[in-house]
């Protein structure tokens, strides 16, 4: 399994925006074409205006056909015309999980559904 681990940037003072943004018009979309929302987070030290939010992929194929089909989404372009302009900078990493990890990470998926 991979996590992929999402970094937004924003503008200072945006965040409550962001979020309200996101509730509205992002997170629907999203759960409709990504399998599985590992957490969503604001940091609180640090590098701050971030946000951070990790999703889990069974495989890399299967992360590329959900991003692809969330992408083509007429809402998922909507969403970003309200957040993008929001964003400074935006970082991705796409982790492997730890072969201990991979069962419990199943597991904690399947309890969340």
């Amino acid at each position: 399994m991979f996590v992929e681990e999402r970094m937004y940037t924003l503008q200072i003072g945006t965040t409550a925006e962001y979020f309200r943004n996101y509730e509205e018009f992002g997170i629907k979309v999203q759960l409709k074409h990504l399998p599985h929302m590992v957490g969503y987070y604001v940091t609180e030290s640090g590098s701050l205006n971030m946000v951070v939010h990790l999703w889990a992929y069974n495989d890399l194929n299967q992360r590329d056909k959900c991003r692809a089909a969330m992408q083509a989404d007429p809402d998922w372009k909507v969403y970003l015309a309200k957040n993008r302009p929001l964003m400074v900078s935006q970082d991705t990493r796409i982790m492997k999980c730890a072969p201990f990890f991979v069962e419990r990470l199943k597991k904690m998926l399947a309890a969340a559904q």
